[in-house]
C-alpha cells in the first residue's frame, strides 16, 4: 500500500508514518534531537539537513577509527564491488586472508568465523559455550552491554534501585532466560570467587567488556581480570571477552594483548572494517570446531551475509592502514590531550569532575572523588549536567551523544585544531549548562534503560 506524503512534510514526519519511532534502531532516537537529519559524513565531521557541520566525537559509537568515509577503505570496497557480490556459497580469497590476519593479530584467536554484527558474535559465543560445557548459567557484569539477544539483555544502564537485581532492557524475555544469567559487579574479584564457589559446576561462560565502554570507561583492575581467568580455568567455564569496542581501537591485538589475559573466545564488531557491517567470533580451535560450519558439529552457525565481499574488503583495507600507518599513535596522543585539557579546565572552573578514558576514548563524569571502579560509582554522576552540556555543544558545532554516561571517541581524521576547539567549546557549554541548571527533563533518558513490566510469563 502506498503512503501519501504532502510536499510540506518533513523527513522525520514521513519517517514516523512508515518506521516505528522514525528510526531503525532504538539507539538512534535521541530525546531533543528527533528532528536531526544527517545528509553527509566525511573525516571527523557530519553534516545535517540545514547545512550545519559538526565535529563528530560520537562516531557511530566508535567504529570509524580512521574517520568517516575513509577514501582508501571506500576505494577498496568499490574495487571489490566490480568483481564480487553475494553468492551464499563456498568461500572467497578475501575471507581467508581476513581470517588469517585476525589469527595473526589477536592472542586468543586460533580460528575465526565472520558474522554481520557484534550481537551475533556474542550470541554464538554463548551458544557454543553452552554446547561444549552442557551447562546452563552465564555470568555478565553490571554496566556491560553485549548486544540485543535475551541472555545478555539486562543490567546495562540501571537506575539505582534496580542495581543488584535482574534489570532487563526489553520486555518479551522469558523469566527463565533471565534467571540463567548471573549479574555481578565489575572489578569485584570476591564476587567472582563467590559466584564460582556457589555455581561453578553450572557456569557455562563468563562474558565481559574488558573495559565497560557502554557506561563510559571503567578501567579493569589486574586482579579482577586475573581472577576471571583463574576461576574459568579451574571450573571448566568459557571466558569470553567482548571486544566489539576495545578490539582494534585500543590495540591491533585487542585489550587482551594490553592486559596480558587470554580469553577462550573473543568477539569483534564494526571496528574491524571502519564501520562496515561486520563482526567476528574467534578463539580456541577446539571451541570453534564445534560450529556446524564443520559438518557434524553440534552448534548451528549460519548467516548468508557472513563474509560479504564488500565488508571483507573494507576490513582488509582498514587493518592494512592500522598496521602500516601511525593511527594508534595519533589517536592516543589526541586522546591524552583531550583528557588532560578537560581536566585542567574543570579544575580552573571549580567544577567537580572526573575525566577518564583510554587511548582514543574520553568521558567526563560530573562527580567528586577518584576514578570510578564499578557501576555503583557512576550513580553519583550529575546526569543533568552531563546531558545539558552536550546539548549546548551543538551550538558550537561539536557533537557528543547527549545521553547519560556515553563515551566519546577520537579518530585518525581528528586534528589538534579539533581538540583545541573541543576544549574551548566544552568550557562554554558547561558554563551555560550550569547557568541553566542542566537538562532535567532528559536526565533519566537512556537508550539502554530498564524494562520492568511485561516480561513473558
Amino acid at each position: 500500500m502506498s503512503v501519501g506524503t504532502a510536499a510540506t512534510d518533513s523527513l522525520p514526519a514521513r519517517a514516523l508514518r512508515v518506521i516505528p519511532g522514525g528510526v531503525n534502531s532504538g539507539q538512534r532516537r535521541i530525546p531533543g534531537l528527533t528532528d536531526l537529519i544527517v545528509t553527509g559524513t566525511s573525516g571527523a565531521n557530519f553534516t545535517d539537513a540545514e547545512g550545519r557541520v559538526y565535529t563528530d566525537y560520537h562516531s557511530a559509537f566508535g567504529p570509524p577509527l580512521l574517520g568517516h568515509n575513509d577514501p582508501d577503505v571506500q576505494r577498496a570496497v568499490a574495487e571489490a564491488a566490480t568483481r564480487l557480490d553475494l553468492t551464499g556459497v563456498a568461500v572467497t580469497e578475501g575471507e581467508v586472508i581476513l581470517a588469517e590476519t585476525l589469527v595473526e593479530l589477536v592472542p586468543s584467536v586460533e580460528k575465526v568465523l565472520l558474522t554481520s554484527t557484534g550481537s551475533e558474535a556474542t550470541f554464538h559465543a554463548l551458544r557454543v559455550a553452552r554446547a561444549v560445557t552442557g551447562r546452563r548459567l552465564i555470568v555478565k557484569f553490571q554496566g556491560c552491554y553485549h548486544g540485543w539477544h535475551d541472555a545478555v539483555s539486562l543490567n546495562v544502564i540501571s537506575s539505582p534501585e534496580a542495581v543488584g537485581a535482574p534489570d532487563p532492557i526489553s520486555t518479551g524475555i522469558l523469566p527463565e532466560v533471565l534467571a540463567a544469567t548471573l549479574v555481578l559487579p565489575f572489578n569485584d574479584p570476591a564476587a567472582v570467587r563467590a559466584a564460582f564457589a556457589e555455581h561453578g559446576a553450572d557456569i557455562a561462560a563468563v562474558i565481559l567488556e574488558p573495559i565497560p565502554h557502554n557506561v563510559g570507561c571503567l578501567l579493569p583492575d589486574a586482579e579482577f581480570l586475573t581472577t576471571l581467568r583463574e576461576q574459568c580455568t579451574a571450573h571448566g567455564s568459557v571466558l569470553v571477552f567482548d571486544e566489539v569496542i576495545t578490539g582494534f581501537r585500543h590495540d591491533l591485538g585487542g585489550y587482551q594483548k594490553i592486559a596480558g589475559i587470554t580469553p577462550d573466545l573473543t568477539t569483534f564488531g564494526k571496528a574491524i572494517a571502519n564501520g562496515a557491517p561486520v563482526g567476528a567470533l574467534g578463539g580456541r580451535a577446539d571451541l570453534m570446531e564445534q560450529f556446524s560450519t564443520r559438518p557434524g558439529a553440534p552448534a548451528f552457525f549460519a548467516g548468508t551475509y557472513n563474509g560479504h565481499p564488500w565488508v571483507v574488503a573494507a576490513a582488509l583495507e582498514t587493518l592494512r592502514k592500522l598496521r602500516e600507518e601511525p593511527v594508534h599513535e595519533h589517536v592516543f596522543r589526541l586522546g591524552e590531550r583531550v583528557r588532560t585539557g578537560l581536566a585542567e579546565m574543570y579544575t580552573r572552573l571549580g567544577v567537580p569532575a572526573v575525566v577518564t578514558g583510554y587511548g582514543s576514548v574520553f568521558v567526563t563524569y560530573f562527580m567528586a572523588g577518584g576514578m570510578p571502579r564499578g557501576y555503583d560509582d557512576l550513580l553519583a554522576n550529575d546526569a543533568n549536567l552531563f546531558i545539558g552540556y552536550r546539548r549546548r555543544l551543538l551550538e558550537h558545532g561539536v557533537f557528543e551523544l547527549p545521553l547519560n554516561l556515553k563515551r566519546s571517541h577520537i579518530s585518525y581524521a581528528h586534528t589538534d585544531a579539533d581538540v583545541d576547539h573541543l576544549i574551548a567549546a566544552t568550557e562554554l557549554a558547561v558554563q551555560d549548562a550550569i547557568k541553566d541548571g542542566g537538562i532535567d527533563e532528559l536526565a533519566g533518558t537512556s537508550t539502554m534503560g530498564g524494562a520492568t513490566e511485561g516480561t513473558a510469563r
